[in-house]
């Protein structure tokens, strides 16, 4: 199976923004949902956003008020527009989704990651 193909990572200044883009080569229906996570240097992964099948997004509280989640018309591409980010943002974003099988939401897939650095 393909892996998640992320992009838009890069070095800001703390204030700055960012989009991050996310294709699921292998999106076959839109009844799964799609979300970010992200893992600084030397810390444990945390969630930070999802979108789920209604289009509604959820948010990480530290993230809340700054971060967007959105999904393209195909359905297949998610995006994380980040606004005010800071330097304790600083991490590698990934993209993660559930393929439909048929019957339900099956194995998570993910990408290979996107860094994203914010400099003071």
């Amino acid at each position: 199976q393909e892996p998640l193909v992320e992009s838009g990572g890069g070095s800001v200044q703390a204030g700055g923004s960012l989009r991050l883009s996310c294709t699921d080569p292998g999106f076959t229906s839109d009844r799964c949902p799609m979300g970010w996570t992200r893992q600084a240097a030397g810390k444990e992964r945390e969630w930070v956003s999802f979108i789920s099948t209604d289009g509604s997004g959820r948010y990480a509280e530290f993230v809340k008020g700054r971060f967007t989640i959105s999904k393209d018309k195909s359905r297949s591409t998610v995006y994380l527009q980040m606004n005010s980010l800071k330097p304790e943002d600083t991490a590698v974003y990934s993209c993660w989704t559930q393929r439909w099988t048929g019957n339900v939401c099956g194995n998570t897939y993910r990408g290979q990651g996107t860094q994203v650095t914010v400099s003071s």
